[in-house]
């Protein structure tokens, strides 16, 4: 058992607001056009709109207003706003 620090890597994310079509679609576009697989669902009655991102782990959802990061791998997955703010910074 140790203490570890994560090594500094550089990601690509995009923040989904859900605020238009046009915003997700660029999304989905974005996961598919890199080897990912991802569909959007407008209306689930539990959930409400999300993307369903195949991640590494599995199926994830992507709500509005997470952020939808690009891995070192070129793996896909969400993450919350605050896990975001609090593990990256913009370069």
């Amino acid at each position: 058992m140790g203490k570890f620090r994560k090594k500094p890597v550089e990601v690509y994310a995009y923040r989904w607001t859900a605020n238009s079509y046009d915003e997700t679609t660029k999304i989905i576009e974005w996961i598919l056009s890199n080897g990912g697989t991802a569909r959007f669902i407008d209306y689930d009655p539990s959930m409400g709109k999300y993307i369903a991102i195949d991640t590494l782990e599995g199926i994830m959802r992507a709500m509005p207003g997470d952020w939808i990061i690009r891995g070192v791998k070129d793996e896909f997955y969400p993450c919350k706003p605050d896990i975001f703010e609090a593990t990256y910074e913009e370069v």
